[in-house]
């Protein structure tokens, strides 16, 4: 028993001569790198911004019977993609359609109706999906 204190408080004293912890070392180092300035500038990397639809899909009880790319009990995002024409009127429809629900286009298993979401909505959400037609 007192080995293994021994061993421990040996174990925490050498952690501690090391600097303290990993976020703490990391700041404290230099670079020994050297740049040439070209004169040109570099965005930062940014996190890639979410399609509002893809957004307003996440919130929903979409993802019960959807997924992006495998069927579940619907079909895929991609399949609903490869089958409909990105146009307007296939928006208008599409839309239409997850508000007031509907069946036989995919199998007889419905889709429920969402006729609380708002015609707006419907449509980015179709705009997002339409737009992983590959």
């Amino acid at each position: 028993m007192k080995q293994n204190l021994f061993i421990a408080a040996c174990f925490a004293a050498v952690l501690a001569s090391c600097g303290g912890s990993p976020e703490s070392r990391s700041t404290s180092t230099t670079s020994t790198s050297t740049s040439v300035d070209t004169g040109t500038t570099v965005a930062p990397a940014t996190p890639s911004a979410k399609h509002p639809g893809e957004i307003l899909i996440a919130k929903s009880d979409c993802i019960g019977c959807h997924n992006k790319v495998q069927k579940v009990v619907g079909p895929s995002y991609t399949e609903v993609a490869e089958k409909y024409t990105n146009d307007d009127k296939t928006v208008a429809l599409l839309a239409d359609k997850i508000i007031a629900g509907g069946k036989g286009v995919w199998g007889e298993v419905p889709m429920t109706p969402h006729a609380s979401l708002s015609k707006d909505d419907a449509k980015e959400m179709v705009k997002y999906i339409l737009s992983l037609k590959k």
